[in-house]
């Protein structure tokens, strides 16, 4: 096949608005993907922005609220947490107990 230079020219040009349009394309794609981005972090940055708010407005009082409020949450996790592995094993406990009455019933009298 001979290539002449007005041909090699003519696919010069084809790939370079390929490229062209290709970015184009992707530029789109990026501008809509971020704006999906800004509006589904919104909530986040405004409670960001609440927080950040509330943390210039903190003196002591407002610290020995926020400590008791953390406290408190952290104890109910704790009793949550207590409960969790009473519960698990009373299961266990129950288990081991419906485990012997089988094996006592099975050498039972005949």
């Amino acid at each position: 096949m001979n290539l002449s230079p007005k041909i090699l020219k003519i696919l010069l040009i084809i790939v370079l608005l390929g490229f062209g349009i290709g970015f184009y394309l992707q530029d789109l794609k990026h501008e809509e993907s971020t704006a999906h981005a800004w509006k589904a972090n919104r909530y986040n940055l405004d409670r960001f922005n609440k927080i950040m708010e509330y943390n210039n407005k903190m003196n002591s009082t407002n610290w020995r609220v926020l400590r008791d409020s953390i406290d408190q949450q952290l104890d109910t996790l704790m009793i949550l947490r207590f409960r969790k592995e009473v519960d698990s094993m009373n299961n266990d406990q129950l288990e081991a107990h419906s485990n012997q009455v089988e094996v006592h019933a099975s050498y039972g009298p005949q």
